[in-house]
């Protein structure tokens, strides 16, 4: 009996044979190729061609194998391959390494793989009983598709971290969950007409997944739906097997990736969402296709030093690029046009994006050097649109990330969606400014139409029952629905969204047909007009669908909602001074009377000063070889110190391992957890300098112990430390020991470090005054016309107790008459009127150099007076301004004498 299992170890009589043959066969196939080339007598570059790219496709699978193998070896083992890479032990995770709003949950990792086999069984009879004949039915030459084999495997997706957002609704709970998936999932399909066989084996999935539980009600189960999708594309790779091997082959495989991901987007990214509805009379159509949070105007306008791509005399000079911009906002893409040679390019194009999720859309915007071959990378920047909502106007300069340099400046504004049409025509007042400023017209009105269902549509002229799909079209914009097959009432439930320029204008116009597009089953028009008249600017309800049958007809919601932006509004800006497209747009609100002391925050004057002290370093690894490695040479280190989002840079010694620096920096920093002071060490080189390694000092640690006095051994390289004091500064209110930190620092001082400072001053920036009023001043070539945009004034002054009632009256000097006096509306009661009005002057170019433009405050006193009360004046010399790009800016308002 003990003898058993060994006899059942043997290998079977004749195996090894049987595998040596194999793997004889095996080459001979290879060598198959080179033979037929030989004997069909085609050139060896065909050989050559064949062999690259099979060694290319063999490279792929090896490395997409490799990538599979360690990301499930990094998920299995998570907690002890990043206290490796981070830490020497997991003992030595601090304390403060902590993540207060993303939650970790071992517990659903659990529960998920306990509940894996099941959910495999779920999935295999919905593929085989539900996917597997809607294939089959779908086309002909698929009539004998089948699902060979379905394995989910044994690793279930993980739960890297859930984020919850409960401040948004009531009647909601919103859930972030950061999944990944490395699984060993085997699917197999066969189409045994065309005897084909495909399939994937092992599939990696990381991405953001949102979770909306709503409504919340009182009844059990409390929760009415579960909504899921993701908010922004996920990171998918899946391992072919059989005929779909080929997608592995470069050039094909990021094709057959991007189709793929476009499907899954179609279905679970936003907005498409999937609706699971837990309780029952509960309308899904409004949680399968709910109103948009808003919509967000993009104003690309221009960046500026961006890398030069295209260099010139075999790359010893370098030239220029041709830049453009590529926009994203979920699944809305947007190209924006190609400028030719010009690191500085100047856009001025005009985008409007739905936003659905805020927080969590981001808008992602890469630039590209256009090039005949591939276009080159210029850099990427990425914000959440919830700071636009925050914001509402937000002008600002971005810096490029994944670059040298380069700054994009952007313009985004948050229009609210309003149920009425109480501000249409502002609406669209607003819109025409815009339009003469930059050629785009903006949208007034954005119609959400929900496609739901239809009912007894006419069967095919054959009698069959037909397979229905709709168009949707306004104007020249065509969208069409998904095709139901084989029935005549079909159920779409699919929302489609259409920008309006003018609402009023325009019909919808919907066509029925069989998918061939051939048969029309029916057709219906309606006027927007009817929509601007319906209650909360909503039609939900059965249309009768004419060319059709007595009974037939389609059921449709439609939404419309009124685009606006608060005209009120200031726009936050950055550090960079803005064009006349950046800021006519929206005016500051009213500003509260000038206070007599200033109101910092509680943490204004609490930083403190670390000094940093970098001695020496040993044991360094050498970056300076000769004769290719084989004799080993020296290195030229330096030392990077970042902290609190600044860097500084000590001198190069050179051809040294155990250099000694000896110069000290002085770092600003303030009390938040979290804060490290880097050490980036590099060896000098003419080219690309090489990393020697980096550490960390954790600010917590040096202001808790004063002084930080060590050997710190430098991470991600075989050898070397680097010895480091930092001191962290008492800060003294009194002058009295002044004299003797002059002293210490004279005597502390190193040869090569500069001056140490003595005190450090706060000084506390809160606002500007005098600053009376905002005009803006152009002239566009097209239309021949002088405008000037008479925007708000402040801090106006008047002689009586009582608030002013003040306007603007308008002269294009030097001759005061009716043809050049104008002037705007009387503002009622307040000392910081919003004028807000644009006012004009038909005049050559020419003429418009010679003139002056008087703008004067006047006090409307009294009906019966015709003397006003003069607040203050400004003249503008029109001969100082280029009209051709604007001028936008704040005046001071003084005596009659007043020049610009």
């Amino acid at each position: 009996m003990p003898d058993a299992p060994q006899q059942q170890q043997l290998p079977a009589p004749g195996s090894e044979l049987v595998s040596i043959l194999w793997s004889v066969g095996r080459q001979l196939l290879l060598l198959l190729p080179v033979y037929l080339c030989g004997y069909l007598g085609l050139s060896i570059v065909f050989v050559i061609l064949g062999l690259g790219l099979f060694m290319c496709w063999k490279s792929t699978r090896t490395n997409k194998l490799h990538s599979f193998k360690l990301a499930s070896e990094y998920l299995q083992n998570e907690e002890q391959i990043t206290a490796s890479t981070i830490f020497k032990s997991r003992k030595e995770l601090p304390s403060w390494v902590t993540f207060p709003d993303i939650e970790k949950v071992e517990w659903l990792n659990k529960v998920l793989a306990q509940m894996w086999p099941f959910i495999g069984q779920y999935l295999e009879k919905l593929l085989i009983d539900t996917i597997a004949p809607l294939v089959r039915s779908c086309n002909t030459h698929l009539s004998t598709f089948q699902f060979t084999k379905i394995s989910i495997g044994d690793k279930a997706p993980k739960v890297i971290g859930v984020k919850a957002h409960t401040e948004m609704d009531k009647k909601q709970i919103i859930l972030d969950l950061n999944l990944s998936y490395v699984g060993d999932m085997e699917i197999d399909v066969e189409v045994k007409k065309y005897f084909c066989k495909a399939g994937i084996k092992g599939v990696q999935l990381h991405g953001m997944m949102r979770v909306i539980l709503e409504p919340l009600i009182g009844d059990v189960p409390i929760i009415g739906a579960i909504t899921i999708f993701f908010i922004r594309r996920p990171m998918l790779d899946l391992n072919w097997t059989g005929l779909t091997n080929l997608l592995d082959i470069p050039g094909l495989n990021a094709i057959s990736d991007t189709m793929i991901m476009d499907i899954i987007s179609n279905f679970l990214v936003l907005p498409n969402r999937l609706t699971i509805p837990l309780a029952s009379d509960l309308h899904t159509a409004e949680l399968r296709s709910p109103l948009p949070r808003g919509i967000v105007r993009i104003h690309l306008l221009e960046a500026r030093n961006l890398s030069p791509k295209d260099f010139q005399m075999g790359g010893l000079l370098s030239g220029k690029s041709d830049p453009y911009a590529i926009l994203r906002v979920g699944t809305q893409v947007f190209t924006s046009r190609v400028i030719n040679e010009n690191l500085n390019p100047v856009w001025k194009e005009m985008y409007e994006v739905i936003v659905h999720e805020v927080p969590g859309q981001e808008l992602e915007v890469e630039l590209f050097d256009k090039d005949p071959d591939k276009d080159d990378f210029l850099g990427r920047m990425k914000l959440d649109l919830g700071e636009v909502k925050k914001a509402q106007i937000l002008d600002k300069w971005f810096q490029l990330a994944n670059t040298k340099s380069g700054k994009l400046h952007l313009r985004l504004e948050w229009l609210k969606l309003l149920p009425n049409t109480s501000q249409l025509e502002q609406v669209m007042k607003m819109n025409k400014e815009i339009t003469m400023k930059t050629s785009q017209e903006p949208s007034a009105a954005i119609l959400i139409i929900y496609l739901d269902r239809a009912d007894e549509l006419p069967l095919k002229k054959s009698g069959y029952q037909p397979n229905p799909m709709v168009q949707l079209s306004i104007q020249d914009l065509t969208h069409e629905s998904k095709t139901v097959y084989s029935t005549n009432s079909p159920v779409w439930e699919e929302p489609f969204r259409f920008f309006l320029r003018n609402p009023s204008l325009y019909d919808v116009d919907i066509q029925v047909k069989d998918d061939d597009r051939q048969q029309n089953l029916g057709s219906l028009s309606i006027p927007l007009a009817r929509i601007l008249s319906g209650d909360q600017l909503t039609l939900d309800q059965w249309f009768q669908l004419e060319n059709s049958g007595q009974r037939s007809r389609i059921y449709l919601k439609l939404v419309m909602r009124i685009l606006y932006l608060d005209p009120t509004i200031c726009a936050v800006t950055g550090s960079e001074t803005l064009d006349l497209e950046t800021a006519t747009c929206g005016s500051s609100v009213d500003m509260p009377p000038r206070p007599n002391k200033t109101s910092p925050s509680e943490d204004f004057g609490t930083e403190n000063v670390i000094r940093v002290f970098v001695l020496e370093a040993e044991n360094l690894i050498a970056k300076d070889n000769f004769m290719g490695g084989m004799i080993r040479g020296k290195s030229d280190p330096y030392v990077v110190v970042r902290s609190g989002g600044k860097s500084v840079q000590t001198r190069v010694i050179k051809e040294t391992l155990n250099p000694r620096w000896d110069q000290t920096f002085e770092i600003i920093v303030t009390d938040v957890p979290g804060q490290d002071i880097e050490f980036l060490l590099f060896d000098k080189d003419i080219d690309k300098d090489d990393s020697l390694g980096s550490c960390k000092v954790a600010v917590k640690k040096v202001l808790k112990q004063k002084t930080v006095d060590e050997w710190l051994p430098l991470e991600v390289v075989k050898s070397g430390r680097l010895h480091v004091k930092v001191e962290c500064l008492s800060l003294l209110p009194e002058p009295s020991q002044l004299d003797q930190v002059l002293m210490v620092n004279n005597l502390s001082q190193s040869a090569h470090s500069e001056e140490f400072s003595t005190a450090l001053l706060c000084v506390y920036l809160e606002r500007a005054s005098e600053l009376l009023i905002q005009v803006t001043v152009y002239y566009p070539a097209k239309e021949g016309k002088l405008l000037a945009v008479m925007h708000s004034c402040r801090n106006l002054s008047v002689n009586s107790k009582e608030l002013p009632d003040p306007y603007l009256s308008v002269v294009l000097l030097p001759d005061k008459n009716r043809a050049t006096k104008r002037k705007t509306s009387v503002k009622k009661r307040t000392i910081n009127p919003e004028f807000n009005e644009k006012l004009e002057w038909e005049i050559p170019l020419e003429e418009v150099a010679k003139r002056k433009l008087e703008i004067s405050v006047k006090n409307s006193v009294s009906f019966m007076s015709r003397d006003k009360e003069l607040l203050g004046k400004v003249i503008i010399d029109l001969s100082q301004v280029d009209l051709s790009k604007g001028l936008n800016q704040w005046y001071d308002l003084k005596g009659e004498k007043t020049s610009v």
